[in-house]
């Protein structure tokens, strides 16, 4: 009693009431008859978990009494647009008149590989163009039936579209307005030509720059640069163009004054790089001359003779050409620092100064280029001086502007430091021969 008095006063349930069952000797509750939680929470089955009271099994359905079922065609399964599956299409035809290369600038036709690195599947895709593909270009004639009048006939097939595109030649009014509206602080909009030159997809993208704008400008690194007249011909004998301004590596090609972009050529691309063919050894064991003995001495001294220049990793290297040839004015053996240069990269440049100087290669260890005059070395000229600013103006369009007195065309060559000549070699001779 005075336990339930307290658990009133407390506000809380008294506890149950324990009693001994004289049956067993297990402990039992009171509430366990009399509770009402499961007449609260009292769980009832769903009907569908109920067992049926008439359990009948059902019969399979005969084919015969199937009801006939309308279900849709199952679609192919999803294929990914793939730019190799050729079904139905007929190739792309290309009338432009010269063989279709990976690299314009460096590699040269007048030299012919010894092997092949791969078979001679066509970069350009199977199936996708008309020309075959000889594993170094895809000629735009049948070799057999090459001969060097077709070449000709080529040469003048490109000369007469390039004339037909340019038209008449831009005035140095216009030449300059042209060269200061792309430069660097006007606009963006650049084309980098690197290490593996001008390439072939690299029209695909010129023409693109000349959908909208009249002139492109195009920025020369690595080894390229080392002979630049080679680059400015190939650039406008490939597109078509004319190269209105160089300084050093840099660039402005414009289209002409006739191009029109809903006209331009059609220039497939070539969907990966092909691998370079196997060209014969630069190095050869001994070099021609000298002994064995002799070419050992000489790979010795030349590692050990003061490096001229270190070449920097994608820089200009326009002067270099100039550099050797004034060196072998004094000394014999030349060695140029090529550390942080890739192998290929001081390769091809020791081949560029083999066909450009000339000379001899020596070595490439130790990242070093050592070359040698040879024996007679006659110089090519008796000096060379490297026009390193370009601007291809007319001094006949001076002279008319200046007797029509037009203001605007008068523009005299001193006061914008441009340079008439069309190459190095020519502004060489002249200032040598006056």
């Amino acid at each position: 009693m005075f336990a339930a008095f307290l658990s009133r006063l407390s506000g809380r349930k008294p506890p149950p009431s324990i009693t001994l069952s004289s049956n067993s000797h297990h402990l039992s509750t009171t509430t366990s008859s009399s509770s009402t939680l499961y007449t609260k929470y009292s769980f009832k089955p769903p009907v569908s978990l109920e067992p049926p009271t008439n359990s009948i099994t059902p019969l399979p359905r005969t084919p015969s009494l199937a009801q006939p079922t309308h279900s849709k065609p199952s679609k192919p399964p999803y294929r990914p647009p793939s730019s190799l599956d050729r079904a139905g299409k007929e190739p792309v035809r290309s009338d432009l008149p010269f063989d279709f290369r990976f690299s314009y600038t460096e590699s040269s036709p007048n030299v012919r590989p010894i092997g092949l690195r791969e078979p001679k599947y066509s970069p350009f895709g199977p199936g996708r163009l008309d020309r075959g593909w000889t594993g170094v270009c895809a000629p735009v004639t049948d070799l057999k039936e090459w001969s060097s009048e077709k070449e000709q006939d080529l040469e003048e097939k490109r000369k007469i579209l390039r004339e037909r595109v340019q038209g008449e030649p831009l005035t140095n009014a216009e030449r300059k307005a042209l060269f200061e509206r792309y430069q660097r602080h006007r606009t963006k909009k650049q084309i980098n030509l690197g290490r593996d030159g001008l390439t072939h997809n690299m029209l695909n993208d010129i023409h693109n720059h000349w959908k909208h704008d009249e002139a492109v400008r195009i920025k020369c690194m690595g080894v390229p640069t080392l002979d630049m007249k080679n680059v400015c011909t190939q650039l406008e004998d490939k597109t078509f163009g004319k190269i209105i301004h160089r300084h050093g590596g840099q660039l402005v090609l414009y289209r002409g004054r006739n191009y029109h972009s809903k006209r331009r050529p059609v220039i497939p691309l070539m969907l990966w790089k092909p691998q370079e063919p196997v060209y014969p050894r630069l190095i050869k064991t001994t070099i021609d001359g000298l002994n064995i003995e002799e070419t050992k001495k000489m790979r010795k001294r030349g590692l050990s003779a003061p490096a001229l220049t270190k070449l920097a990793k994608n820089g200009y290297y326009g002067s270099l050409v100039p550099m050797v040839r004034d060196a072998f004015l004094s000394e014999e053996l030349v060695r140029i620092d090529c550390k942080g240069l890739q192998k290929s990269d001081y390769k091809k440049i020791g081949c560029k100064l083999r066909d450009v100087v000339p000379c001899i290669l020596v070595t490439f260890e130790k990242e070093q280029i050592v070359i040698w005059r040879g024996k007679d070395y006659k110089p090519t000229h008796e000096g060379y001086f490297l026009t390193e600013r370009e601007s291809f103006s007319d001094t006949d369009d001076d002279l008319s502007s200046r007797a029509d007195g037009n203001k605007t065309g008068d523009y005299t060559q001193a006061e914008y430091n441009f340079d008439s000549g069309d190459s190095d070699d020519e502004f060489a001779s002249s200032n040598m021969h006056p």
